[in-house]
């Protein structure tokens, strides 16, 4: 039996969870170094599994693993990796030690109160008025061992596990791990976090229970036509092909929808996106990444996996609403971007703009734009990160995430504001960088078939230029405002944690062929599941008579 190399990237994270907690409280230091040792494996085991993963084979999925479970219900633990699942499971793994090296203070004790002591720093540790460092950092490796698993599930039912599981863990580091930046009391900070996470768990359950009753309502069909119900997406995919399964229209777009409204929540979409603003406001800087680099991209791959792999009518019945739905992302999130006072929310809606990229990649139908979807998946998650936690380096510098409260930051520290530049350069999709590449491939595959849809979104560019530099010019340019002339510059563990990021977005954005080798067989066989083919370029026909 070979390696089971899938368990392993997830079981790794799993573990260092445990091992975290467990660390004694006093030793916080440890609980840290712990937590990114254990992050660091996760990342070795997932560059193992880039490794082994082989572009060219024909199987559909790749390093499976396939166990009984319950067997009474037709669960099985099954994973496997296609060229998308496999990137996104590297991406996942590559930002969580970025995470855990950016947050390295975020969950200490506060200072206590000059005179003090250790006396008071102790009584505040005995009352549990500070965050404890073990629990974060077992959070993060909680959340990324489930997100792991939701990449690798090939049994829907297992993938739903995992898809719900992770609200757990999130909702604790968005209410309990908030933001200390800003001028309200400790209190309504703490409502303020209370808020955002009942909201994200409560929009994030309400699409999980609708998607379950989806997940019942496929398993009924597959009993009913199989003889036993299965929630293996290959024998689902093998029984439909063959014509042993056949799903009645009205039954496929109803458990279409069920699916769809989970991930469109995930992603998220709109008008179901308003719990992310929020989220990411209230948290610090790295779990607001978490949401959105991380998190959120396990929606968006879930539609490419399930939806149109399940429901390939459904999904084109669906489309011309969908991609709707996508372009008014694209501009609402852009709108709403440049207008924003908060630095973290400005950033929470320039996600949901991309998010509308993404998902309009998706359901173009057409190889470019959901490789290009795929593609933007991970350079959003990298583009992201990196745009973010130099946000966050900034805001714990000045203790304020209002953009006002900024400006002539590039004259005290350069080099902070020169990598927040490329961040942002980077989110506007600058040629040069990696989101560009993607960006043009989900604008050229959705053009190529719906030509208005495309033109639309182009808009969505040109406000990302907007509010990228006038974020930029509003806190970095002009005079050094009261309260940054003394900041210090990005420190070595900064610099850490931001330099690989930006030489990724560089490489990317030059040399993206190992990503697009990797994703282009899966993207391949998504469309012919649902039986598209891109559309044929209209050549006049004195060209063609000419061409012979």
């Amino acid at each position: 039996m070979s390696f089971p190399l899938l368990t392993a990237t997830a079981v790794v994270p799993a573990a260092g969870a445990i091992v975290t907690a467990a660390v004694p409280a006093a030793q916080r230091t440890a609980a840290k170094w712990v937590a990114l040792l254990f992050s660091l494996a996760t990342l070795a085991f997932a560059a193992a599994t880039l490794v082994r993963f082989d572009p060219d084979s024909n199987d559909t999925y790749q390093l499976t693993e396939s166990h009984a479970w319950i067997a009474d219900f037709g669960v099985r633990y099954e994973l496997g990796v296609d060229g998308i699942g496999v990137v996104l499971v590297a991406l996942t793994a590559l930002l969580i030690p970025f995470v855990m090296l950016a947050g390295w203070h975020d969950a200490d004790p506060p200072e206590p109160a000059a005179g003090a002591g250790a006396a008071a720093e102790a009584d505040s540790i005995s009352h549990g008025r500070w965050r404890p460092t073990q629990g974060f950092f077992a959070l993060i490796l909680l959340v990324e061992a489930m997100v792991i698993l939701s990449f690798e599930a090939t049994d829907v039912f297992l993938f739903y596990v995992f898809f719900e599981a992770m609200l757990i863990p999130m909702y604790f580091l968005i209410g309990g791990f908030g933001d200390r930046a800003g001028a309200l009391s400790e209190s309504e900070t703490a409502t303020q976090r209370s808020y955002a996470a009942v909201k994200f768990l409560l929009y994030n359950l309400a699409g999980g229970l609708i998607m379950l009753a989806a997940v019942i309502g496929l398993y009924a069909v597959t009993a009913d036509d199989l003889g036993s119900g299965t929630f293996s997406l290959q024998q689902i995919a093998e029984a439909r092909a063959s014509g042993e399964l056949s799903i009645s229209t009205n039954t496929e777009r109803l458990l279409f929808l069920g699916f769809f409204f989970a991930f469109a929540v995930k992603a998220p979409l709109w008008p179901l996106h308003t719990w992310l603003p929020n989220a990411m406001g209230e948290s610090t800087a790295p779990v607001a990444v978490l949401i959105t680099a991380v998190v959120d991209k396990v929606g968006t791959f879930a539609m490419l996996r399930f939806c149109l792999q399940l429901f390939p009518e459904a999904s084109k019945w669906a489309t011309p609403v969908i991609l709707v739905l996508a372009v008014i992302s694209i501009l609402y999130g852009a709108l709403l971007a440049v207008g924003q006072r908060d630095i973290k929310r400005l950033v929470a809606y320039a996600s949901i703009s991309h998010f509308g990229f993404i998902i309009m990649g998706i359901f173009a139908m057409t190889s470019q734009g959901q490789s290009g979807a795929t593609l933007y998946m991970l350079n959003h998650g990298i583009s992201t990160a990196a745009l973010l936690l130099v946000a966050g380096f900034l805001i714990s510098r000045r203790g304020s995430r209002l953009i006002a409260d900024y400006g002539g930051v590039q004259k005290v520290a350069p080099v902070l504001a020169g990598t927040f530049l490329i961040g942002g350069l980077a989110t506007l999709s600058l040629p040069g960088l990696a989101p560009f590449v993607s960006e043009f491939l989900v604008l050229v595959g959705t053009f190529s078939r719906y030509p208005a849809i495309g033109i639309i979104a182009t808009v969505g560019i040109v406000l990302a230029a907007l509010y990228v530099l006038v974020l930029y010019q509003r806190t970095m340019t002009g005079p050094v405002k009261a309260g940054v002339e003394n900041m210090p510059d990005l420190k070595a563990r900064e610099l850490t944690v931001v330099v690989p990021l930006i030489a990724l977005l560089v490489f990317l954005g030059v040399y993206p062929k190992p990503i697009t080798e990797m994703v282009d067989p899966a993207v391949g066989h998504t469309l012919s599941v649902v039986d598209k083919q891109d559309p044929k370029p209209d050549v006049p026909a004195h060209e063609v008579e000419a061409a012979k």
